[in-house]
């Protein structure tokens, strides 16, 4: 799930390893446990009251900040030496946190408790640092899909079958681009796939922001450019570099650029606030400024009631080949390296990924369980709430996702590329724009 920028900051600052008791009244029979998540704080609520009912005298304490604190509160946490027992993390800050010794390695509490680690669809190979160990157990996982408006495809004579099978290629952009063209309206009625077509007055977008500010591209053109078998960088865990002067990297960007100027997609900053604050994809769709848009998974339950506005969720598009490819992200739930209470906490932790405990937690649809049995759970439990996550539970059982890649230096690496991201799309830069950005990775990978 996307992490805000003013949070990366924290994570680089030099940290001294805690020793103290991690938070203050703690107990003996206490384990403090964080997260910037409000749904998942609710959520694990739930898991909170039967772990307590089970281990009678024990007290867990689920504390969220905002996630623009989250971060500074953990490392100011970790030099006070009054940290969390446990805490939700990021995979940026994995190296950060590792290399620092704030973690607590998992290996030999996951032999001792002998916990198959193999039951986890998603995520947790991802949370193994570059000295061979486990630091984290998956506590969700995210991807990305497509939402849009049915009533904007009957108006426009698509069949909601066609979305879930549209194709794409940075050639001619396949029927992807055929149908974001038909979507789009111009302020004269007319489409974008119409005669006199007005590129320069556009009601509706046919396809939100694929030009978007991030280096990831997580929700905008990640799903695409993978189904190339592009990859981000040159190895799939800890990489020297990313591969931005990659031909299918640049020839996916050039066609991002391309379907801006047609006006079938919003230009970087079309829609922001006096504040420079972007408008929500849910809203964009909502009011009909656009009539599809990539959106991450843990949006689902918003997108499902907008008020008014129907709205149904297709797999992303399929490949030249025919496959699709989708990059999945995993946050971990850490323990602190010097909590006082390891067992207890390991107990909490790996009850927290367990099955009992991600499909009561899961039932809620405000984030996706890593164990199959409690992912189906949740479809089922919100489906009746008249959310369908079918698409993304079919994405663990086709095979299609791959990880977010742990890599050094996170911080360092969003400040440095995403202004060049932001350049490039928003026209202050040409294509010269790519030699740099893999250039400035690989300077940024190699530092210590």
């Amino acid at each position: 799930m996307k992490i805000a920028a003013a949070a990366l900051v924290a994570a680089t600052a030099l940290v001294v390893a805690g020793c103290g008791s991690s938070d203050t009244g703690s107990g003996s029979n206490t384990v403090n446990w964080w997260t910037w998540d409000d749904k998942q704080a609710v959520a694990y609520g739930e898991c909170e009251k039967a772990f307590e009912a089970a281990n009678p005298g024990t007290d867990v304490k689920i504390t969220r900040y905002n996630v623009d604190d989250y971060f500074t509160k953990l490392t100011a946490g970790f030099v006070a030496g009054t940290a969390p027992d446990a805490f939700q993390n990021s995979v940026q800050f994995l190296q950060a946190y590792a290399s620092q010794h704030q973690l607590m390695p998992m290996d030999d509490l996951i032999a001792k408790s002998s916990l198959d680690t193999k039951k986890y669809s998603v995520g947790f190979d991802t949370w193994k640092f570059t000295d061979g160990k486990q630091y984290a157990l998956p506590l969700d996982w995210a991807a990305a899909g497509i939402y849009y408006s049915k009533d904007a495809l009957t108006k426009a004579g698509v069949a909601e079958a066609d979305v879930a099978k549209m194709t794409w290629n940075p050639d001619d952009g396949g029927t992807f681009e055929k149908i974001a063209a038909r979507l789009t309206i111009d302020k004269f009625g007319r489409r974008g796939d119409e005669a006199g077509f007005d590129k320069s007055a556009i009601a509706t977008y046919g396809v939100g922001a694929i030009a978007g500010r991030s280096f990831i591209g997580e929700t905008t053109w990640a799903p695409l450019v993978s189904t190339l078998g592009w990859k981000m960088g040159d190895k799939d865990q800890w990489p020297t570099k990313f591969n931005f002067t990659d031909p299918r990297f640049v020839k996916t960007m050039k066609w991002v650029t391309s379907l801006t100027e047609k006006g079938f997609s919003p230009k970087l900053g079309t829609f922001t606030t006096g504040n420079q604050s972007t408008i929500s994809d849910i809203d964009l769709v909502g009011s009909g400024k656009t009539a599809m848009t990539i959106g991450g998974s843990w949006s689902a339950p918003s997108f499902g009631k907008i008020p008014g506005v129907p709205v149904g969720i297709a797999p992303t598009p399929l490949g030249p080949e025919g496959k699709r490819s989708v990059l999945s992200n995993s946050n971990g739930n850490n323990i602190w390296a010097g909590t006082k209470n390891p067992d207890l906490t390991w107990k909490w932790v790996s009850y927290m990924g367990g099955e009992e405990c991600q499909t009561k937690a899961g039932a809620t649809g405000t984030f996706f369980p890593s164990i199959p049995a409690a992912m189906d759970n949740t479809v089922t439990s919100m489906k009746s709430q008249g959310v369908d996550l079918t698409v993304f539970n079919q994405y663990v059982k086709d095979g299609v996702l791959y990880p977010s890649s742990a890599y050094a230096n996170g911080s360092a690496m969003q400040s440095a590329e995403q202004p060049l991201f932001e350049a490039y799309f928003g026209g202050q830069r040409s294509d010269d724009v790519f030699a740099e950005m893999e250039r400035v990775s690989q300077e940024i990978l190699a530092k210590n």
